[in-house]
Parts: structure tokens; C-alpha cells; sequence
């Protein structure tokens, strides 16, 4: 099996105690059964403390969240003691993951980065140079793709092609987009709509409160400047790269295609709203969606529903 990833992925670095939104805090962690038998094997004092903050009682073994939901293991200064006291080998399976995602093809698995993570969303859109995918991994089987698969594959390739192309402006490279999908993007309050889901940070409800009740199908001031147009389209071409595999399993290609066009109009809305908006702030907006959409199957089955409505 091969391992394909963008060609941003092997600069990730997690910034640890430097991150102003840590994977630490506000998130259940689960620890997988082989993690677990390892755990229960740790000697002595610091055994016991690790063995003593884990929760067995359902059906996986969790850690038990302190004081404004941080992981046990997190110590004062933002650093893992799981880390500094055994090594990153002792992390469980979801944390040595996190930010990252994998889809499955039959000849190949791709790997990407959540935008929740703070450093990821950074890296991300601040790419100056198109999104390529490169070969990190390579078993040295010819497997060959189903057709179902390499027809995705290509559509999704001309789509980010479409997305990176410079000499046409953000709003048109969307519309180009949504008119390859054959979709039309349902005339409704979208922010009142974000409103109705979950929401986990009251910093995403307060910049949902600063959207019009109509997004807007250009964003003139935003245009004018490259730098967040680059940041804009990155964010698409990550969207493309992540979610147009889930149509392998619920076939809806255009309703996709119209939620990663939707994601970007939103984004956009949220820097225009934004005065003096820089790329890094639009990061921040980027890693909200990520953690309150991206995050949530409820919230993002919601919003594929939702964009079949009259």
C-alpha cells in the first residue's frame, strides 16, 4: 500500500506549548486496547498517577478530563508529561495521530491535516506554492483503482487545478466550481442556519453574530488582496483534498462539492467582517470552522442535508 500526502505535510510540527488552542483541552481522548495494556504495565509512581486518571468504565478506556475539561496529563506549562517522561511512543493512538486524517483507496492511502489544529491551519493556508501530492511511503505493488475510484481521483484533480488557478478571481474560480458540480448554492440565511448546530466555542458564536443574513457572492475588498485570496483557496483545496472521498461512500459528488464552495463563502464572510483581516486571522476563523464543523458528523451530515433543500 502506498502513502500519499500533500506536499506541505512532512513541515507540520506540533508547537506544543505554544499553541493557543490545545488538542489537550475540550476534547474526550480515547486510548486504544494496545495503549491501554500498556498503561496497566507502568511501575512505580508515575504508573500509578497515569493508571489512577483513566476512566475503564464504558466501552473505551478514556482519560478523566480535570478542571475546564484538560487531559490529566496535561501539566501547567502546556506540555504533555506522558511525553517528557516516556517519549512520544507512549502517546495512544489518537494523540500520536492528531491533526491528522487518512482516506482509503485501493491502491493507496492518503494522509492530510486536520485544520482544528492551530499549527496545521497555519501551515495550510499560508502556502505559497500549489498544492502538489507527494509519495511518503511506496510497498512496490501495481494495484490498479476501481473506475469509481480513479473518476473521482481526476474530477477531484480538475477541481483543484480550477481552485489554484490565479489568473481568474476567488469568486470565479467558485462559481466555476459549483457549475462543474451542476449545483446551485439553496438562497438562505446560512449564518442563522450555522446557529442551529452544535456549537462548542462561544468565540464561534460571537463571529457567526457578525455575518450578514445573505453571503455575499463576491467579496470585492478581499480580492485586492492576494495574500487572503491565497489563504482562501488553500482552505478549498484542503476541503477538495479531505472530503470529495466521502462521495465513495454516500455518492453525493455535488453536494460535496457544493459544501467545500459553501465552507469558502463562509470564510470569506468571516474575514470580510473582520476590518483589517490578516491571513493568520483567517487561519484562526479556518481551525473554528475545522473543530465546530469539520469535528462534528452531526454538524457536517446537517449541512450536506442541507444544501439539497429548496
Amino acid at each position: 500500500m502506498k502513502l500519499i500526502a500533500p506536499n506541505y505535510y512532512p513541515s507540520f510540527r506540533c508547537i506544543a506549548d505554544k499553541c493557543r488552542h490545545s488538542c489537550c483541552i475540550g476534547w474526550e481522548i480515547d486510548i486504544d486496547p494496545d495503549t491501554r495494556a500498556m498503561y496497566r504495565q507502568l511501575p512505580g509512581a508515575f504508573g500509578k498517577r497515569l493508571n489512577a486518571a483513566i476512566d475503564d468504565s464504558g466501552e473505551v478506556s478514556v482519560f478523566r478530563l480535570g478542571p475546564d475539561e484538560r487531559c490529566p496529563m496535561l501539566n501547567s506549562s502546556g506540555l504533555c508529561d506522558l511525553i517528557t517522561a516516556l517519549g512520544e511512543d507512549a502517546l495512544c493512538q489518537i494523540c500520536a495521530d492528531h491533526p491528522r486524517f487518512r482516506n482509503a483507496f485501493a491502491d493507496h492511502t492518503e494522509i492530510g491535516l486536520g485544520l482544528c489544529c492551530e499549527a496545521a491551519a497555519m501551515l495550510v493556508l499560508a502556502q505559497q506554492a500549489p498544492m502538489t501530492l507527494i509519495l511518503l511511503e511506496d510497498d512496490g505493488q501495481a494495484d490498479t483503482l476501481p473506475e469509481e475510484e480513479a473518476t473521482l481521483l481526476t474530477l477531484r484533480d480538475e477541481l483543484i487545478r480550477c481552485m489554484q488557478d490565479e489568473s481568474r478571481s476567488l469568486s470565479q474560480r467558485l462559481h466555476a466550481l459549483l457549475d462543474a458540480a451542476n449545483f446551485a448554492l439553496p438562497d438562505r440565511d446560512w449564518a442563522a442556519f450555522y446557529r442551529t448546530l452544535e456549537r462548542l466555542d462561544k468565540q464561534w458564536d460571537a463571529a457567526l453574530d457578525k455575518l450578514p443574513d445573505r453571503l455575499p457572492a463576491a467579496f470585492p475588498a478581499l480580492e485586492a488582496q492576494p495574500a487572503l485570496v491565497r489563504a482562501l483557496s488553500n482552505f478549498c483545496v484542503y476541503l477538495l483534498y479531505r472530503h470529495l472521498p466521502g462521495a465513495l461512500e454516500d455518492e453525493d459528488i455535488p453536494g460535496r462539492i457544493a459544501f467545500c464552495a459553501l465552507s469558502v463563502r463562509m470564510l470569506a464572510a468571516l474575514c470580510a467582517a473582520h476590518p483589517g483581516c490578516t491571513p493568520a486571522d483567517c487561519a484562526e476563523y479556518a481551525r473554528m470552522y475545522s473543530a465546530e464543523i469539520e469535528y462534528s458528523e452531526d454538524n457536517l451530515a446537517a449541512l450536506l442535508d442541507a444544501l439539497w433543500e429548496e
